[in-house]
Parts: C-alpha cells; sequence; structure tokens
C-alpha cells in the first residue's frame, strides 16, 4: 500500500504544475475596430500572438474578430462596460465619449518620445476616467492621412464634394467646402461605387485590403495628421490582472509600438503600389501644401479646445504645436 501510495505521489507531483498553471491562467476577449487580417489589425494580431506565446500559463488572448463580431463605433462602449477585456480601435470610433480623443491625430512624436514627456500617461489618464480603460498602446503614429477623390479638382478646395468622413477629417472637409458624411469602413466600397460619395478620407495604407483602389481615382497631397490605433483594456480587468499578467502585456504592448519602424518603408511601397492601380496623385506644390497642413491643424485644434477647453490646451503643449 506504501509502495501504490508513492507511485501515486509521484505522478501527482508530475502532473500537479499543469493544473495550477491553468487555473492560474487568465482569458481576455479582444476585437478590433477593423477588417480581420487588414492594415489595421494586422500588427494587433501579431501582437495577440505574441501574448499567447509567451503568457502560456499566465495569460491568453481569445480574439474574436472585426466588425463582423462587433461595430466598430460599438467598440469604445464595450471596452468600457466590458463587453470585450481588450480593443484594438482609433480614438475617431470613440469620440463621443472621449472627445478629446480627436487631437489624438495631431500627437505625432513616436510613441518612445510619448511615453518619456508625459503624453501616454495624461492619455491614458483621459482613457481611465472616461472610457475606463486603460491605454495600453499606440499603433502607426507614422502614417498619414489622405483625401481620396473620384472627381479631379484644380486646387486644394472640396467645394460641391460629398466626402466620406470620420471624426478625423470632418473638420478640414467643412473648412474647405465639402460635404461630409459619416459612414464605417465597411459602407465605403457601396457609396463610391453608387457616386453617393465623391471620395473619402484615409490613410496612406490599407485601400488594396477592402479593394477600395477599384472605385478610386486620385489622392490628394498631402498627407496630414496621424494615424493612431490603440490598443486598449477595460480599467476592471487591468487592475484585476497580477504583475506578470501585466508584464507579459506591457512588454507586448512595447514590442508593437516599435513596429511603427517599418512603416516608413511600407508607406512609400503604398504609394507605389496605387500608382501602379491607376490612383493619381494631385500635387498642388509646396506652397498650397503647407498652407493646407496648416489649415488642417489650425481647425482640428481649434475643435478639440472648443469640445474640451480644460483638456484641450494640455494636449496641444505636449503636442508641441
Amino acid at each position: 500500500m506504501r509502495i501504490v501510495g508513492l507511485a501515486a505521489a509521484a505522478v501527482l507531483a508530475a502532473v500537479l504544475p499543469e493544473p495550477v498553471a491553468s487555473v492560474n491562467e487568465i482569458t481576455l476577449r479582444a476585437v478590433s475596430a477593423f477588417a480581420e487580417g487588414t492594415q489595421f489589425s494586422k500588427n494587433f494580431e501579431r501582437f495577440v500572438e505574441k501574448v499567447n506565446r509567451d503568457g502560456k500559463g499566465v495569460i491568453q488572448i481569445n480574439y474574436i474578430g472585426g466588425p463582423r463580431a462587433l461595430p466598430p463605433f460599438e467598440v469604445g462602449n464595450a471596452v468600457r462596460t466590458r463587453v470585450v477585456d481588450v480593443a484594438n480601435v482609433t480614438g475617431a470610433f470613440y469620440s463621443n465619449l472621449i472627445p478629446e480623443s480627436d487631437a489624438f491625430k495631431l500627437l505625432g512624436k513616436p510613441m518612445s518620445e510619448q511615453r518619456r514627456n508625459g503624453t501616454w500617461d495624461y492619455v491614458n489618464q483621459l482613457h481611465n476616467h472616461k472610457l475606463n480603460a486603460w491605454y495600453l498602446a499606440r499603433q502607426f503614429h507614422n502614417v498619414p492621412f489622405h483625401i481620396y477623390l473620384n472627381k479631379k479638382i484644380d486646387a486644394i478646395d472640396f467645394t460641391g464634394l460629398k466626402i466620406r468622413v470620420t471624426p478625423v477629417y470632418r473638420d478640414i472637409v467643412q473648412a474647405l467646402g465639402g460635404t461630409p458624411i459619416n459612414t464605417a469602413p465597411g459602407e465605403v466600397y457601396t457609396a463610391l461605387e453608387r457616386g453617393v460619395v465623391d471620395g473619402y478620407g484615409w490613410p496612406v495604407s490599407g485601400i488594396f485590403d477592402l479593394g477600395w483602389d477599384k472605385v478610386t481615382k486620385y489622392r490628394m497631397e498631402p498627407g496630414f495628421y496621424s494615424v493612431e490605433v490603440n490598443v486598449l483594456v477595460n480599467l476592471d480587468v487591468w487592475k484585476g490582472l497580477s504583475e506578470p499578467q501585466r508584464k507579459i502585456l506591457v512588454d507586448a504592448a512595447l514590442w508593437l509600438e516599435a513596429l511603427d519602424s517599418e512603416n516608413v518603408a511600407a508607406n512609400k511601397t503604398e504609394v507605389e503600389r496605387q500608382a501602379k492601380a491607376g490612383i493619381q496623385a494631385l500635387d498642388f506644390g509646396p506652397e498650397a501644401s503647407k498652407k493646407f497642413l496648416d489649415r488642417a491643424d489650425e481647425v482640428a485644434w481649434d475643435t478639440v479646445i472648443k469640445r474640451a477647453p480644460e483638456v484641450g490646451p494640455k494636449l496641444r503643449e505636449l503636442a508641441g504645436n
């Protein structure tokens, strides 16, 4: 009996670590505001893979998917209310909850610098207080936006044009005479095809993922603002994680932000690909470009400060412009 007991104890000792690890392991539910496998979900999906690889026995992420799982403009509220635990989403999709998120596109410094100069901490506090979320990471700081058109223009003037927007572009489109039409990304192709809109705002990259190259004729220069796609964690979930679990997420977040170094080459490749697809660049020269960029910044900051008179000036100070 003693031998049997020792054998059983040995077997138990051999298998014990695995059940304990699985009991302590936590699994978080995650979504992306962008379609799976497309430009602005790809790196998040790499992040999920890294967490799941490095976090075995400690923390895992169950990636539910993109807009088929949850409409883009509902993702911010889903994080706030813990419908999901983690989200890959731009601030433009939750500006109804954090009006100041309209300024995130104007925070163009690298994330390594934003983490040093207090910007990340301040933006994280905004997410804590207004979205019940932890601001884990920001991606694509060096990817600009563009206005794409199907009608040729002779100057940077949108008078008479209907342009699909999110909050990112609404103010500058209006300031230059255009009519802004707000739609989710999934509706843009049909709107272009049917002539409901004459163009749209979108980053320099990603239109091929969505098939928009087939219904796009022009890309206006220059690129402006800076893409921001954030990884958010529900704040209650974050507070409930152990230090080892948080460390895995933070290490993966810093790794994710470092992937931005790939974007300069990717932007160049995308512009070349658009040219080969027949999308013509509309460039009105350095003087007109500078005037447009100054106007774009001016109208954006005016809106931010009007909507958030206490927070807006602080964000502008951190942005350095």
